[in-house]
């Protein structure tokens, strides 16, 4: 596992500039893309048992990532600014 989790950048390299252009002109996207990078963060904190938490709040807080990640891909895929 490596030292630290991937960011939504780093995941979809070819939305690169999609992602950038939203965080900065977009509150909502910029909102949930923080929201999602803190959930990855402690995620895997937790994966790597600096933090460990209960199997089902681990599963808790990833279904709420990808709940997350789901709307933001939306957003990126979706027509206009």
């Amino acid at each position: 596992m490596s030292n630290a989790p991937n960011d939504l950048a780093d995941d979809f390299p070819d939305k690169r500039d999609r992602i950038h252009q939203l965080k900065t002109s977009n509150n909502r996207f910029a909102r949930l893309y923080d929201e999602y990078d803190e959930l990855n963060r402690t995620i895997h904190r937790v994966e790597t048992r600096v933090e460990p938490k209960p199997e089902e709040v681990e599963e808790e807080l990833k279904r709420r990532r990808l709940k997350i990640k789901d709307e933001i891909m939306a957003m990126l895929d979706g027509a206009g600014g």
